[in-house]
């Protein structure tokens, strides 16, 4: 009749659509994004978290990322008395043959900069602080008139002001050595400058290159005096002020690696993540850096910014297959090709930023992390994750979050999914059969957004497995729904639910008098019964499935039964759910269910017990075949 198919079109249909699987995963993105946020990693986009899991490329920055972003200056370079040790908390510079060159480096450093000491804190880019701080220790505040700035920005990579001290007019320059040391013509030596012939820029260069080596970020130091009386009409243009400049010496300022990020690096190598540096360092200085990190070894190659200016496309894509490459001396530009080449070639990008710069490689990585501490808001906002500490190790701990996030999906999809065949196959079985109807579409909705809904959610809070980050990177065309999950819940799991579901309703059914042809009206007392039975088998059973689907290959007891808590909470809270729909006035008004004898209780807790059992001699046989793979492959 046209009723009973109108009846079968809509409880297949209900059966068939997992109601609660929308907002399971929905809430698992955001318990991720809590526990990423618990970590340090502040994820904008729910998206952004399973993405994570599959990044295969993390491209970083060198500065407070990989560093403690806690710029000192260490030592200096002088024409007269070569590179020597800086202490900061040291009497002001003795009267030598060097304090007048240390004294000009000093001053440069305190008043070409941006950086503000505010009487308690100093303020600004790291490496200009460092250098204020150091220059106010040694040589105090000085008091000076600002006429003129050329800021810095990528390409100058160079900063000069032009400065009114006392009845003199200075031009005052600092920068990275190569871009400086071309506008120089004489290097200060004593009290006064010599010229800067081949032999002194081969001292400097050679000063430069022991620095950078020891892993120190070098900056030069340039002056110039101006005729105060004409100098007006010659400080409009950089071309004009940086020029003839005369060398006062070089400062190496230590920014220290962070503890954590060499087992961090190693955790990503065991995960099949590759790391590239990218930074705006010389490549001596990038180097060392990648070096101490673990991050490269001695023969690691070091490629700036002109190489991969002269580089095409194919030539990058097939430096970039290298594991041990560092890019130095990189504009914004170049990080945003890389970021493109690597995701042409097939590669999920994460890369991190903190300048304005910054937000289009942000944009067109994968997943985009910005800098909380010392990011723009602007990369803050092209950002999908924004990293509350600046720390390198914070990302890998996102991604072992990302990872985590999409295995635990998977398991509570193969949890949901497991019970649609016992959902299904009572409407089968109604109309092939002409039996009562053994499930009602409402039952079927108890199930999926009320008995399930908890235990799904305990199952994407699991922690993240012990060889997460060992295994390599899920290939990003993988199905959240693949061949393995499908045949596990409905050729495997799902089928023994069912069996639980038909056995407990035709159970009921014998014991109230039915046999077979006999018509059962749909309201009656044994109808309502016999319904109730085969509901409360598909709970019995999910109550197994939930430990079961706690892990695809380990044992539950392996696992721990106390180490997830909410699995627990989410068993008891289903079987108070489904006692108050069994046993209370308004659940059997709602759902049509009947009161169960415990007889029957008892009937249905070994199928619980069945379901996951078999899962665990699944599980036995799977580790077996791995093991024997494994043992086959040593051979």
């Amino acid at each position: 009749g046209f009723w009973a198919n109108f009846l079968f079109a809509v409880g297949i249909l209900v059966a068939n659509v997992p109601e609660g699987l929308l907002p399971t995963v929905t809430l698992a993105l955001a318990m991720g994004s809590q526990r990423m946020a618990g970590r340090k990693a502040l994820v904008k986009s729910l998206m952004a978290v399973e993405t994570l899991g599959s990044v295969t490329v993390i491209c970083t920055d060198k500065t407070g990322t990989l560093t403690q972003n806690a710029m000192a200056l260490e030592k200096i370079w002088l024409a007269q008395g070569g590179i020597r040790a800086v202490s900061e908390a040291a009497a002001k510079p003795e009267s030598s043959a060097e304090a007048p060159a240390e004294s000009m480096l000093l001053t440069i450093a305190s008043l070409c900069t941006n950086a503000t000491f505010d009487g308690v804190a100093y303020r600004g880019d790291p490496t200009e602080a460092a250098l204020l701080r150091a220059a106010r220790e040694r040589i105090g505040a000085i008091a000076a008139e600002k006429h003129t700035e050329f800021p810095f920005d990528a390409d100058r990579k160079r900063m000069s002001t032009v400065h009114r001290i006392g009845n003199e007019l200075l031009v005052l320059t600092k920068g990275a050595p190569e871009t400086v040391l071309p506008l120089c013509s004489a290097v200060l030596a004593g009290e006064r400058p010599k010229p800067l012939d081949r032999e002194a820029r081969e001292a400097v260069g050679a000063a430069y290159d022991a620095m950078a080596d020891d892993g120190l970020r070098v900056l030069a130091f340039a002056f110039r005096r101006i005729d105060a009386r004409s100098g007006a009409d010659q400080i409009d243009a950089p071309g004009v002020v940086e020029r003839e400049l005369i060398l006062a010496g070089l400062a190496g300022l230590a920014d220290p690696p962070r503890p954590e990020v060499p087992s961090a690096i190693a955790k990503c190598r065991s995960a099949g993540i590759r790391i590239f540096m990218i930074t705006g360092d010389a490549a001596h200085t990038a180097a060392a850096i990648a070096r101490q990190t673990g991050l490269a070894s001695a023969e690691a190659k070091a490629v700036e910014g002109r190489e991969v200016d002269a580089m095409s496309d194919a030539d990058l894509q097939a430096l970039l297959k290298s594991r041990e490459v560092v890019f130095a001396r990189m504009t914004p530009g170049h990080k945003l090709r890389i970021v493109s080449v690597l995701k042409e070639a097939g590669e999920r990008v994460a890369v991190t930023g903190d300048g304005v710069n910054d937000a289009p490689s942000l944009r067109k990585a994968d997943v985009g992390v910005a800098m909380g501490l010392s990011g723009t808001d602007v990369a803050r906002e092209a950002a999908d994750i924004v990293l509350m500490d600046d720390n390198f190790a914070t990302i890998v701990n996102a991604v072992e979050e990302g990872r985590a996030v999409f295995e635990n999906i998977r398991k509570f999809v193969g949890y949901i999914f497991a019970s649609n065949v016992p959902e299904i196959v009572p409407y089968l079985a109604y109309v092939l059969f002409r039996i009562p109807l053994p499930l009602t579409i409402l039952q079927i909705l108890a199930i999926d957004l009320g008995t399930d809904m908890l235990p799904a959610l305990a199952l994407g809070a699991e922690k993240p497995s012990p060889d997460v980050m060992v295994r390599p990177p899920r290939d990003p065309a993988e199905r959240l729904l693949s061949r393995g999950v499908l045949a596990r819940s409905y050729l495997f799991l799902g089928p023994i639910e069912a069996f639980a579901g038909m056995y407990a309703f035709f159970h009921v059914l014998a014991g109230g008098g039915w046999h077979w042809g006999a018509t059962l009206p749909p309201g009656s007392l044994l109808a309502r019964e016999a319904t109730t039975a085969c509901f409360a088998a598909i709970v019995v059973t999910q109550i197994g499935n939930v430990f079961a689907c706690r892990s695809f290959r380990e044992s539950v007891f392996s696992v721990g039964l106390l180490s997830n808590r909410l699995v627990l909470v989410g068993v008891a809270t289903e079987i108070a759910l489904a006692l108050f729909l069994v046993y209370h006035p308004w659940g059997n008004r709602i759902l049509g269910t009947a009161p169960l004898s415990p007889g029957t209780w008892l009937l249905l807790l070994p199928f619980g017990l069945l379901l996951l059992g078999a899962e665990e001699a699944r599980k036995a046989f799977v580790r077996r075949l791995e093991g024997s793979d494994a043992a086959a492959t040593a051979r």
